[in-house]
């Protein structure tokens, strides 16, 4: 790295921090901190909820697919539009009806104390393991951008992220997720403006040799239970958008601070409608990589060419082939996508352990002053979790591989559970509490015994264990209430059919 790009990069991590911390007096009150008081307009919300959607993940482990492999993930963008839908007709509408900033207290009142703590149990693992593979691919490209230690990339990054998060509360997280976006997108459309200059034979030679190499198939479109085909992967992100937009404190969170039910609307359209597009450009990063090295062989180091290495492939681009400045400009935006999203969980996730556990159990009649102590202290708390969550990431292989097998565990078919409560007019408790058992014993055969040699072993592709887990316990529980008589409507909402 040139003294120009260390100087980019340096008054970009100072200008963010000193940007977040400028909300600190908006955050001087629980709801200030954990809800904005309840008035943000929806683009910036929408700005914050497609930088949610983004991050280092998507920096660094879309290319890394699509270099290695096809845009068979982008398919997980495809299924955003379906779950967004259903978020602005049903879920948006439920949650602003009920006010309550966690979206765990619903489960609560409608299955009773074991629903609200089983879905912010995963909610909480969900987002250490996300906080971890985000952290972890940061570092990565660090690594190999400037030759620092990659644990000690991954501990400072935290340190910075968690630092203005405690100062400036949700508002400062979504300000600076709107800032952190722009600069990340811009990022990519110049690593692509570089790629395509860059190519012996411009941009006709980079499509011939990745059209020639298949790098653009969404995978195959047969109907397969057993490979990552098209289907497979559009009914799984069907269901993990319907996860974050429906029981996602990150995203039901953002709903609260929107000055309205429309602006709320608005902010889910804007930010997952955004985010299909962005998404496309990194994985023609992917594409337009493995033609520039597939034309130019030789500038690809030979420990690179191995498997394994694909998430490493746009880390040595940047230092290697942009001219100084720009090689700055695409660290600040790497650091973007690490902050946009990490500074979102760690807020969510001491929001929830403040809603659901503190207020709920420890001190129901806390004031407002120790709320705010709590949920400070335990972002910080967060932070080092996140982190050592990172450090225990180095010697993984495919990021992306990883957080997704990670997320489908973790999340535990929560959707499942959301869905049978506000769909069905019967489920009750001692019915959910049955099918969610069931659902948890069918995601841990699912990721236990997939790959054993076994008659009794999982045969199906690892990204069916979320699809799994959330149709047991839907369908399990809508069997077993149907001769439940029907709830009767009481002044909050308790299912969808209640607005």
């Amino acid at each position: 790295m040139t003294s120009l790009d260390i100087a980019v990069l340096i008054i970009y991590v100072f200008a963010v921090t000193a940007f977040g911390a400028l909300f600190y007096r908006r955050a001087s009150t629980a709801e200030g901190f954990t809800a904005a008081n309840h008035r943000l307009p929806g683009w910036v919300v929408g700005f914050s909820i497609f930088g949610t959607f983004l991050s280092s993940i998507s920096f660094l482990a879309l290319p890394g697919k699509a270099f290695a492999g096809d845009w068979n993930s982008f398919v997980f963008s495809l299924s955003l539009p379906l779950a967004a839908w259903a978020a602005v007709k049903w879920f948006v509408p439920l949650y602003r009806s009920t006010r309550d900033i966690s979206a765990y207290a619903y489960l609560e009142r409608r299955f009773g104390v074991w629903a609200r703590l089983y879905a912010m149990t995963c909610y909480l693992l969900t987002q250490l393991a996300r906080m971890g593979t985000i952290l972890f691919l940061v570092a990565l490209a660090l690594e190999r951008l400037t030759g620092w230690d990659i644990a000690t990339i991954i501990i400072v990054t935290g340190v910075l992220v968690t630092l203005y998060t405690v100062i400036g509360g949700i508002e400062a997280v979504i300000w600076t997720d709107m800032v952190q976006a722009i600069i990340l997108t811009i990022g990519a459309l110049v690593a692509v403006v570089i790629l395509v200059v860059k190519m012996p034979g411009g941009a006709t030679q980079l499509f011939d040799i990745a059209v020639a190499h298949n790098k653009f198939s969404l995978g195959t479109f047969a109907p397969t239970v057993y490979e990552s085909g098209f289907w497979l992967v559009l009914i799984y992100g069907l269901v993990i958008n319907l996860q974050n937009f429906g029981i996602d404190q990150s995203y039901v969170q953002r709903f609260h601070t929107a000055r309205s039910l429309e602006e709320a609307r608005r902010s889910v359209w804007f930010g997952a409608l955004l985010y299909v597009p962005v998404s496309a450009l990194f994985f023609f990063i992917g594409s337009a990589l493995f033609a520039y090295y597939s034309a130019q062989p030789a500038l690809l180091p030979t420990d690179l060419q191995v498997a394994g290495m694909a998430d490493r492939i746009f880390p040595h681009f940047i230092v290697s082939e942009l001219p100084p400045g720009l090689v700055g400009l695409l660290i600040a935006a790497l650091f973007a996508a690490a902050m946009s999203s990490v500074d979102s969980s760690l807020n969510s996730s001491a929001t929830v352990l403040m809603s659901d556990v503190y207020r709920r159990f420890i001190r129901p009649e806390s004031a407002d002053v120790q709320l705010l102590r709590f949920v400070r202290v335990v972002t910080i708390v967060l932070g080092v979790l996140g982190t050592a969550t990172a450090l225990l990431m180095i010697s993984i292989k495919s990021a992306l591989d990883v957080w997704w097998n990670l997320a489908g565990i973790f999340s535990g078919g929560m959707i499942g559970l959301f869905l049978l409560g506000a769909i069905s007019r019967r489920a009750a408790s001692a019915q959910a509490a049955l099918a969610v058992t069931v659902g948890v014993l069918v995601l841990l055969w699912a990721a236990m015994t997939r790959g054993m040699d076994a008659p009794w072993a999982n045969p199906f592709h690892n990204l069916l264990s979320a699809v799994l887990g959330t149709l047991t316990i839907f369908l399990l529980g809508v069997l077993l209430s149907r001769k439940l008589p029907q709830r009767a409507k009481t002044s909050l909402p308790m299912t969808l059919h209640d607005l």
